[in-house]
């Protein structure tokens, strides 16, 4: 029986994998074929912030200069629970300091909900919401795409998110390498099949009416993912903005990324136990392939898990005296075949980099250590399923200031 389970695993598992791989080549091709509108959709810039006094000041003078008209939207930092300067910063900077003090509900999502209560309850109104962390930096175009996008029928809009920093450290390297991979081989490939995009948590653009219709309703600790599911599940997809690009600044030691990431496996345990089978059985129900790809994303972090537990299984199976009593899949194809299909899941991201432009040099170098990087998903994600209870959100410090001018095409 035993033998039954590990081959179905790993055959499950390369299904998925191949399915991916697949998937990745739909992204090869951009797509140009936008209308155009003049501004016509008013906005609400949200900036989410936690004791961000170092950086929030350059990413308001970064709204400030975006190329759309001033009257057309308003900027509102959301100083939840801050103990420092940034309410301060942000009154004089001549935005809005909308400042939260709640010492239970903490997070992110919970200051997001609190925040369009009191944007709703406004008497000036807004066509859409923007969506921005405090160590953002923004393309001067970004209202602009979203207006065309909006104008178009899209409802939610997800931002190609890039990285500030990614020849800081190896760590930001392979965080740079991991979104250049996801924009072009992950998004870029189910925009163009018109299935839907996934949030990425900033960078994200909705339709006043649809959050006032569905409420915000995200808390968990991956808010964003949270939020893709429950549009998926009203038949809304996110579309993909490959045009406005969003810059988000990332931890520069491997302790601080395995905290974040920790963060992000917990939320996603909890998101896939309440929405996959939903998702699923509607899409099969439905014959909706895009409601079984959503289930499929959310129920990405158990088979990591999943991996991870069996790889170690075969591994001590192997290790022991005497010959292995487990059989595996390398018991009916040779094992260069499945070195052949690794390589060729690996061979995405240098692919990514090629396309997305990428001339620096170093993060070809980080390639060298980008596996590292992918392996050290495992333990994160077996420790995040034995603490996916924790709900308790974490913060990130930013302390060093880069302005749009610092920022470029790497």
């Amino acid at each position: 029986m035993l033998n039954g389970i590990v081959l179905t695993v790993q055959i499950g598992l390369f299904l998925i994998g191949l399915y991916q791989l697949v998937l990745s080549f739909f992204g090869l091709k951009l797509k140009k074929d936008k209308v155009r509108h003049a501004p016509k959709k008013t906005f609400a810039v949200l900036v989410a912030a936690h004791n961000e006094e170092k950086v929030v000041g350059a990413l308001i003078d970064n709204l400030k200069a975006m190329d759309y008209p001033k009257e057309m939207y308003d900027i509102f930092v959301i100083c939840d629970n801050c103990t420092d300067g940034t309410a301060d910063i942000a009154r004089a900077h001549g935005v809005y300091a909308m400042e939260r003090f709640n010492a239970v509900l903490r997070g992110k999502g919970y200051a997001i909900e609190w925040m369009l209560r009191e944007l709703w309850a406004m008497p000036k109104k807004y066509d859409a919401v923007a969506m921005f962390d405090a160590d953002n930096l923004v393309d001067p175009n970004y209202l602009r795409e979203m207006n065309d996008d909006l104008c178009n029928g899209s409802r939610v809009v997800q931002a190609y998110l890039d990285t500030k920093n990614p020849v800081d450290s190896w760590i930001t390297s392979a965080y740079g390498i991991t979104y250049w991979f996801c924009n072009r081989l992950w998004q870029m490939p189910r925009r163009n099949l018109k299935m839907a995009n996934f949030l990425g948590g900033t960078g994200m653009c909705f339709e006043s009416k649809l959050l006032k219709e569905m409420g915000w309703g995200a808390t968990s600790l991956v808010e964003d993912l949270e939020f893709t599911m429950r549009c998926v599940q009203r038949g809304v997809y996110p579309t993909f903005n490959y045009d406005a690009k969003v810059y988000d600044e990332k931890p520069l030691t491997f302790n601080a990324s395995a905290r974040q990431r920790l963060r992000w496996m917990q939320g996603h345990f909890d998101v896939a136990r309440r929405y996959f089978f939903p998702l699923l059985w509607s899409g099969l129900k439905e014959r909706n392939f895009t409601k079984i790809d959503t289930a499929l994303y959310s129920v990405t972090v158990y088979n990591v898990l999943i991996a991870f537990v069996f790889t170690v299984i075969l591994m001590i199976d192997q290790a022991r005296p005497g010959d292995p009593s487990l059989i595996s899949i390398y018991n009916f194809v040779p094992a260069s075949a499945g070195v052949l299909f690794m390589l060729l899941i690996y061979m995405q991201f240098p692919l990514a980099l090629a396309l997305e432009g990428v001339k620096s040099w170093k993060p070809y170098i980080a390639l060298l250590l980008f596996p590292l990087f992918l392996l050290s998903w495992y333990p994160i994600t077996f420790h995040a399923f034995f603490t996916q209870n924790n709900k308790r959100w974490s913060h990130t410090q930013h302390t060093r200031v880069l302005r749009l001018d610092d920022v470029q095409k790497f």
